[in-house]
């Protein structure tokens, strides 16, 4: 059962490893993890800018003072909401797939600090309400890569405890990291796995995120650390897998059926649970990317289109909400 609300904060999930979590998991509210074993620690990812990252690294420090250094930092991908803090984590070895390095400057910090404070355009100012200076800071990020990389599997010691690292990409994103704390029977996931809120599946593999889910299945675990979301379990990890194989199979009807990416959006009506996760405008870009994998010549490109047209696909839905459903939401009939 995937809870409706869970609070921020720091919650132990084995012994002295703990996740960090940001409700409601939606745009730029990842979430962490520490793992820790005598005067040692590793943190699992950094949050979207220094004041948040900062709240959180304080926040460990007075629960678990082997977390006052962090000695390694493992980033699970290279967008912003898991990396942009890194600058917080001075001194640590920062731990990543190739691939994930190979990503680390595609959006940086200026960049979207420069969409969310002088952008014009309808998919800029749809970013600058999600993400804007209210939200988050970008500025004085000072982006931090990877001082160490790995190809497919490698462990690490923490104390005594063995953390094993698998590059499971491209699936998200090119080179996704699962960071599977053997002792403690815990994954973290990175944005392998949303709960709750509706998955930017914008680029990587479908069938990739398909196959990790899998791996995360074959682990032996007892606890799963979402990337956005709350904690959960193997159960989670199916009902994200279940949510993957129905997305791919209800958009290639669409796709067969002629409509465009923003009406097969707009079609598709989900049962539950996935109908009631937040973000819904997140299945356009989505669709886009199937879309793509299916052979249209006629998808959205570029990133301010796409989120111009989630803007859209938001403002459809919302007027579908108060019972004045248009031609091609998925309700009219």
């Amino acid at each position: 059962m995937i809870p409706r609300t869970f609070a921020k904060g720091l919650y132990p999930v084995g012994g002295s490893t703990y996740a960090y979590v940001q409700p409601d998991g939606i745009w730029g509210r990842s979430n962490a993890g520490l793992i820790s074993d005598g005067d040692q620690s590793l943190l699992v990812d950094t949050l979207y800018d220094l004041k948040l990252t900062a709240e959180m690294l304080e926040t460990m420090r007075a629960a678990v003072p082997a977390s006052r250094r962090i000695d390694i930092l493992v980033n699970s991908h290279a967008d912003g909401d898991h990396t942009f803090g890194n600058q917080l984590v001075k001194g640590a070895r920062i731990v990543a797939s190739k691939a994930t390095a190979d990503e680390f400057f595609k959006i940086t910090p200026q960049l979207m600090h420069k969409m969310v404070t002088t952008g014009t355009s309808e998919g800029e100012r749809y970013i600058a309400e999600k993400m804007g200076p209210h939200l988050f800071d970008f500025s004085n990020i000072v982006l931090t890569p990877p001082t160490e990389t790995y190809d497919r599997e490698t462990s690490i010691k923490v104390g005594d405890k063995e953390v094993r690292l698998y590059n499971v990409g491209p699936a998200h994103t090119a080179g996704d990291t699962l960071v599977h704390s053997v002792q403690d029977r815990v994954v973290f996931t990175g944005d392998l796995l949303f709960l709750g809120v509706h998955p930017a599946i914008w680029d990587g593999s479908l069938e990739g995120w398909i196959a990790a889910c899998d791996k995360m299945l074959s682990l032996d675990i007892d606890t799963v650390v979402s990337g956005h979301g709350p904690v959960t379990d193997k159960r989670g990890v199916k009902t994200f897998r279940n949510y993957l194989v129905m997305i791919r199979e209800e958009v290639r009807k669409r796709f067969d059926a002629g409509l465009s990416v923003e009406e097969a959006a707009l079609d598709l009506v989900l049962a539950p649970p996935y109908d009631e996760w937040i973000s819904p405008e997140r299945m356009v870009g989505t669709v886009n990317y199937l879309y793509r994998q299916f052979g249209s010549t006629e998808t959205i490109v570029g990133v301010t289109q796409i989120f111009a047209a989630l803007s859209r696909h938001a403002r459809v839905r919302q007027l579908c909400s108060r019972g004045m459903h248009q031609a091609g939401c998925g309700h009219a009939h």
